[in-house]
């Protein structure tokens, strides 16, 4: 099963449509049962449509390189979670 720290690392990916099917459907399954997954997700979604709203066309690809390095990050440092929190 996917886990947290696995979905950040291919969420980008995720979102830009590039992930095979299996893989694609690991991650819904995952959000389906992960609300922080599914904030996660939706959180990028909204910083990449606004970095690519006011930029000059793309995305500085270095930029969006180093937030996924970061957020990758501090999914690792995440405290683990009682099932009952969920």
């Amino acid at each position: 099963m996917l886990m947290c720290r696995d979905l950040a690392e291919i969420a980008s990916d995720y979102i830009d449509g590039e992930l095979s099917g299996r893989q694609n459907l690991s991650v819904k399954m995952h959000l389906m049962m992960c609300k922080d997954c599914r904030t996660f997700i939706g959180n990028l979604r909204a910083s990449t449509e606004l970095l690519q709203a006011h930029s000059a066309g793309h995305p500085d690809e270095e930029l969006l390189r180093r937030i996924d390095e970061r957020v990758s990050e501090a999914l690792k440092t995440r405290r683990p979670r009682d099932k009952d929190d969920e």
